[in-house]
């Protein structure tokens, strides 16, 4: 799913060969003590027709579908040496040849996604989920790209789910919000599903799986996952809360032994990523602190908090929190701007450290009232802070369209190599674009480069383009990752 998972920056490989040992002082006794250089955090980069492009899945999960209407699609759109190559874009719904099932009015089908090689053959998969309780989907991916050849639904997952790697062997897994309820009438427990790959090809099976009490009653509301603690494997970090309470979130460390079933309390939080923003080689998890109140989200001016990196998890002291009113990030911050209400990370200008791009979807250009706008914020040997920040929105010289009421630009963002420059390029959604039709959303492109993100050749396009749905579409409501 989105925010979810999180989300997590693939560093060089020589970075990565750094974990031979290294030998530490010596103890009171006289004896030489060993110790690992952490594993620097990797995502697997998103190729469905394994080219060495990145490539993007966008869910258009309100277009209408044989005349029904929400039952959604998702568009796939795959990169090249010219970045995205939407001419060759691919629409795929519940009623594409081979798909399981049929596409049904309201189904929403793909509001939810999440990527990951999850057969081990090398390509990037997709799965893609609904908000009815369908349960949802598996895309291989292929030499020709995503098709619905060889389909299967997943035996769970009708709520959120994730991708990582959570025992480190290589392998993708897939953590949902799935969790078994007993007869027992004061059974009261909520918890996640951690199914480890490779997963049955012609099945959707997984090797195996474990489930995990996460809270009484008030499961995850989110999944964060990536590896903080530096040892190889994926960590996830789960949200929680009820009606308008906002409680803390929970760190669940990954390991040889796949998730641990204790965890630690950390600052309640909803959307987010894990990337090495200061270069010491540990998953630093950024998020969207939201306080104690979910009713609040709406009229906040809003927060990132960053909680870097050990090997024992997310530091509860060395922590930045970075709003519209730090130095350096453009803009002010106000009511309603809902700065970090998505959240991706990327190497935009190839320094070796994570950038993070940050939706502000409330914000307000002029006197246009949530027309929405993106900061990217940039990593650097101190840690992410606000030198450098840059902004973009509508009204931006040389980004297409016109900041409008509503439009809620930066609702979705997501940092990827479109064209294997190795500058990751933003890709930025406004779901709620009107075009000919109402939310028929688009999508803008804007490239990375040594100085960071360029409007020079930034392009956008709207479901037409792709041949997908047009009315009420919502495209960009989830940026597959």
């Amino acid at each position: 799913m989105r925010r979810t998972l999180l989300t997590a920056l693939a560093l060089t490989t020589a970075l990565t060969a750094t974990t031979a040992a290294t030998v530490t002082t010596a103890t009171a006794t006289g004896t030489a003590t060993a110790a690992l250089a952490p594993i620097p955090p990797r995502t697997p980069l998103t190729d469905f027709n394994h080219d060495g492009y990145a490539d993007l899945a966008l869910g258009a999960p309100g277009g209408a579908v044989g005349g029904k209407q929400a039952a959604g699609v998702i568009a796939v759109v795959y990169g090249s040496k010219n970045g995205a190559d939407v001419t060759h874009a691919r629409v795929l719904s519940r009623d594409s040849a081979r798909v399981p099932g049929t596409s049904t009015g309201g189904e929403y089908f793909g509001e939810r996604t999440a990527t990951g090689d999850l057969d081990g053959d090398g390509f990037t998969d997709l799965v893609v989920g609904s908000v009815n309780g369908s349960h949802p989907v598996v895309l291989w991916g292929s030499a020709t790209g995503l098709s619905g050849a060889g389909a299967v639904s997943l035996p769970g997952g009708s709520g959120l789910f994730s991708v990582g790697d959570f025992n480190g062997d290589g392998h993708r897994d897939l953590v949902t919000d799935d969790y078994p309820r007993s007869d027992d009438p004061d059974d009261d427990d909520a918890g996640m599903t951690v199914s480890y790959g490779p997963f049955h090809r012609t099945t959707g099976a997984a090797t195996r799986t474990d489930t995990i009490v996460t809270s009484q009653t008030f499961g995850p509301q989110d999944f964060v996952v990536g590896d903080v603690t530096g040892d190889g494997a994926d960590d996830i970090v789960t949200s929680h809360g009820f009606e308008e309470a906002a409680y803390a979130s929970k760190f669940w460390k990954g390991g040889a032994d796949g998730v641990a079933h204790t965890s630690t309390s950390l600052t309640s939080s909803l959307a987010g990523a894990v990337a090495d923003v200061d270069g010491d080689g540990y998953g630093d998890l950024v998020v969207h602190d939201i306080g104690d109140n979910y009713e609040d989200i709406a009229y906040e001016k809003g927060t990132v908090r960053v909680l870097y990196g050990s090997a024992a998890g997310p530091s509860s002291t060395r922590t930045t929190a970075i709003t519209q009113e730090t130095s350096g990030v453009p803009g002010s911050g106000e009511s309603g701007d809902q700065f970090g209400t998505d959240i991706a990370a990327g190497d935009v200008n190839g320094d070796g450290f994570a950038d993070i791009a940050v939706g502000v979807p409330g914000e307000a250009i002029g006197d246009v009232t949530d027309a929405g706008a993106v900061v990217l914020l940039k990593g650097g040997r101190g840690g992410l802070s606000g030198a450098g920040a840059q902004a973009f929105h509508q009204s931006t010289p040389g980004i297409p369209g016109a900041s409008e009421k509503g439009d809620r630009f930066g609702l979705q963002v997501l940092l990827s190599d479109l064209d294997g420059d190795k500058h990751a390029d933003l890709t930025a959604a406004a779901p709620l674009e009107d075009g000919t039709y109402r939310d028929s959303g688009a999508t803008w492109l804007l490239r990375g480069t040594p100085t960071g993100l360029t409007t020079t050749a930034t392009t956008s396009f709207g479901p037409a383009t792709l041949h997908a749905p047009v009315a009420n579409a919502q495209l960009g409501r989830d940026l597959g990752r």
